[in-house]
């Protein structure tokens, strides 16, 4: 904050002035500071979530949290078997749910 500068003889309302000035900076300044700490907990998660793709070098990390999610959901879930079908129908299921992500996977890993 740079402070303004005043002639020794300054007239009242030039002083007035000053000081309206120097009371707006300061607000300013508070209003800077409070949006800052505000904003830190935001700052920080995206900070997390860069550094949580850059760390593991997870190009596609969204599509493989969806691809985990799938695999739970077809291992843990209980389906309905009609006839002793269940587990091909659920491998299927699988298959075609995970076949993107295995197609994604074999030609990232073709380009290295």
């Amino acid at each position: 904050m740079s402070l303004p500068q005043l002639p020794h003889n300054s007239t009242r309302k030039e002083m007035r002035k000053a000081l309206i000035r120097l009371r707006m900076e300061m607000h300013r300044q508070e209003i800077r500071q409070e949006a800052g700490q505000l904003m830190q907990p935001l700052h920080r998660i995206r900070g997390m979530g860069q550094n949580l793709h850059d760390g593991f070098g997870i190009k596609h990390a969204p599509l493989w949290g969806v691809a985990a999610v799938t695999l739970l959901g077809f291992i843990t879930g209980k389906g309905a078997k009609s006839g002793g079908v269940g587990g091909l129908t659920r491998l299927i299921r699988l298959g075609t749910s995970l076949g993107p992500l295995i197609k994604l996977v074999m030609q990232s890993s073709a380009k290295r």
